[in-house]
């Protein structure tokens, strides 16, 4: 079995209402991502996937998420965005962009270097 993982980052604000502390309060992050795709195999060329196959379509999911406000996307109307959530939507989104025999593992958000979420099924 061969595991891959591919990374990237967006800046976006948010605000987990019903929280008390600083955090209630509209503030932003640079928020790191990091995919894990897993496969038996590899191809011809001795890939699983293309690492820049899987950066483009991890690049394309988190382009709406980037400097914007994640309070206003639809997708956080009714839970708060946060980095476990996130991780959700990103999973969610990227799990239907690759084939049997590429899995999508895990997805990990980093909200701070040192505090981060990860969401598998």
């Amino acid at each position: 079995m061969f595991e891959l993982m591919v990374e990237d980052s967006f800046s976006a604000a948010h605000q987990l209402k019903g929280y008390e502390g600083p955090c209630e309060k509209l503030h932003g992050h640079t928020f790191r991502v990091q995919v894990f795709l897993s496969g038996i195999s590899t191809d011809k060329l001795g890939m699983v996937v293309d690492f820049k196959v899987a950066k483009k379509k991890l690049a394309d999911c988190i382009k709406e998420l980037d400097h914007s406000n994640l309070n206003e996307l639809k997708a956080f109307s009714t839970e708060n965005p946060t980095a476990e959530n996130i991780a959700k939507f990103i999973y969610t989104k990227l799990k239907e962009e690759f084939t049997a025999a590429v899995g999508l593992s895990n997805v990990t958000v980093f909200e701070s270097p040192n505090a981060s979420a990860t969401y598998y099924e």
